[in-house]
């Protein structure tokens, strides 16, 4: 008897927790960035302003699911960023972001900002991968957008051309810092990655690859993880306009279930800050 009373004490207190801890929320995607970056750097004294759009047309009811990773819930919000990068050197961008968000019944938010920096290793074809490196500060506005509000983000991006298919892998490394319930955790683990066929300049497909799945020493439940194919059309158009769309089909059920984006940029040289990089360098 006292060994089932202690049992039910402990589940209702298990059950009280979960409650009351958002930050025990699934792992989370980013949803303003379905977008995998190539080895490829901005060109030195090029500016870019590129805007990336998600709409969640199946999304969850309830705040702390699916794509939404603070109090708002994910159905029907409309995910909206705004990136100006700059090519400082031949081989390293830097860049800034603006999150917005169009909320049902919420309004027009800001929802945090993002500083990055991205570069790549000697020239393209000198290995047999090309690879590159991303490091980015992230902000968000809490709680209505996340739990967590500083994060650190690291990726190594590794690319291959193989015929006429370019396959990109960015492995993502995530970490609270500073601030929040997560700040004492490790690094959480997620991906981005994509297979491209280079058909016409104006007009390719392409296939998406996004998820979560939480600490790298502790993973969430498959179930509770997040798992999105997007098939995607690509291509180039005139003035330097490039766009990116196609719809994401979430995979698992912590997942949200259908999602649109579309990603235009655009690209201008306006001048540049240092020297050419040398031939033979390997980072700068």
């Amino acid at each position: 008897m006292r060994k089932s009373l202690r049992s039910a004490l402990a589940g209702l207190f298990l059950a009280l927790g979960t409650l009351l801890c958002p930050h025990l929320a699934a792992a989370q995607v980013d949803p303003w960035e379905f977008e995998v970056y190539p080895y490829a750097t901005e060109q030195r004294g090029v500016a870019e302003l590129e805007v990336d759009n998600a709409v969640i047309a199946n999304g969850h009811s309830q705040g702390g699911n699916g794509t939404a990773a603070g109090t708002f819930r994910s159905q029907g919000i409309w995910y909206n960023q705004y990136e100006l990068t700059y090519g400082l050197t031949d081989r390293i961008e830097a860049a800034a972001y603006l999150n917005m968000a169009q909320v049902p019944g919420h309004g027009y938010w800001y929802a945090g900002s993002k500083y990055r920096l991205r570069g790549r290793f000697f020239d393209e074809g000198t290995l047999p991968v090309d690879l590159g490196w991303y490091l980015e500060l992230e902000w968000h506005k809490t709680p209505q957008f996340d739990d967590d509000q500083l994060e650190l983000e690291l990726r190594p991006i590794i690319e291959k051309d193989v015929g006429g298919f370019s396959i990109m892998l960015d492995p993502q490394f995530e970490k609270p810092i500073f601030t929040g319930p997560d700040k004492n955790k490790g690094f959480e683990f997620g991906y981005a990655s994509g297979i491209y066929y280079r058909w016409m300049r104006y007009c390719s497909p392409g296939v998406e690859f996004y998820g979560a799945v939480g600490d790298i020493d502790d993973n969430d439940p498959l179930s509770t993880q997040q798992h999105y194919i997007f098939p995607v059309i690509w291509g180039e158009l005139p003035h330097g306009i490039e766009y990116n769309v196609g719809p994401g089909f979430g995979l698992t059920r912590g997942s949200d279930h259908v999602i649109m984006k579309f990603n235009v940029e655009l690209e201008h040289f306006v001048g540049a800050i240092f020297g050419q990089s040398s031939d033979s360098g390997w980072f700068f």
